[in-house]
């Protein structure tokens, strides 16, 4: 695919500046990594890369997005820098519109679909899935090989990637009066609103009585569990191989670490962040980063 850079420009806006100068009919035809790059391929340069220059001035690559308050020493000769508040945020943006093609929506002939689901017609739903008695809303795509229970509500705009499990029983069980294990009945659901990700192989349980309930904007990563009665506030972000216990409620705005694990029934606190293999035994602050096993308080 060829973009002309004008079009690329046109697609930022008026948030921009321009550092050097290229052919008006220069064309970008793919992306890489900045220092594999040709002169057709679009990089990004980080903000936060303690050698922005070195690397600008290395790669071959002819259009580069960077920072604006990136301190230009010398000439760039035969390079139009765009220069932006957030580069890799605006660089996503850029192959997101230029480079993949609008998902086409339609449901797989092997998909599994109960009589009373509802789903809406502008919906993907990939090979070998199995759907429940659920709702799921517009523009959802659900990959193949994922399990839908029943009871569930997917609002809009959601995807959630191979071989997710959505909506299985609870882990609670109640010794009996001969020592034996039974389980207590799960008979709620799963509620997962607008614009919300859920990784691949990811399992989400229903609620025992009430929902589960994942809310707008949040992202989980791959091999999460996420257990009964959770409620994840809204555009938070759960990392892979974390592991959220029953009833914990994580305020709205909060970043779960890679294989942290939180105790059932906990709070955290919204704008929180749980670090790396976190082990959270107890309630946690709004704005608060705890770290460790067991986890604690850190500035």
């Amino acid at each position: 695919m060829n973009i002309k850079i004008q079009d690329i420009l046109d697609f930022i806006g008026n948030n921009f500046s321009l550092i050097g100068k290229i052919n008006d009919q220069t064309f970008i035809t793919s992306t890489k990594p900045i220092l594999e790059a040709s002169e057709i391929d679009l990089v990004w340069v980080s903000q936060y890369s303690e050698n922005q220059m070195e690397l600008i001035q290395q790669t071959k690559s002819k259009v580069i997005v960077c920072s604006k308050n990136l301190t230009i020493e010398n000439e760039i000769e035969n390079k139009l820098l765009i220069c932006v508040e957030n580069p890799r945020l605006t660089f996503s943006r850029i192959i997101n519109h230029f480079y993949f093609e609008e998902q086409k929506f339609q449901i797989h002939k092997s998909v599994v679909i109960h009589e009373e689901a509802e789903i809406d017609k502008n919906v993907y739903i990939g090979p070998n899935s199995i759907i429940g008695k659920c709702k799921i809303g517009k523009g959802t795509v659900i990959y193949g090989n994922c399990t839908i229970y029943d009871n569930t509500i997917i609002g809009d705009n959601v995807k959630i990637h191979a071989g997710a499990v959505i909506g299985t029983d609870g882990f609670g069980y109640d010794k009996n009066e001969n020592g034996e294990y039974e389980q207590f009945p799960h008979i709620g659901g799963v509620l997962i609103e607008n614009d919300v990700e859920i990784g691949a192989n990811t399992a989400i349980d229903r609620g025992s009585l009430g929902n589960t309930i994942i809310r707008k904007g949040t992202k989980i990563d791959n091999l999460v569990h996420i257990a009964h009665n959770v409620e994840i506030g809204k555009n938070s972000v759960v990392i892979a191989c974390a592991e959220v216990s029953g009833s914990v409620k994580i305020g709205e705005n909060s970043w779960i670490g890679p294989g942290a694990k939180i105790l059932d029934r906990l709070t955290i606190g919204k704008n929180s962040l749980i670090g790396i293999g976190a082990v959270v035994i107890k309630n946690v602050d709004e704005n608060a980063t705890v770290v460790g096993n067991p986890a604690r308080r850190i500035k």
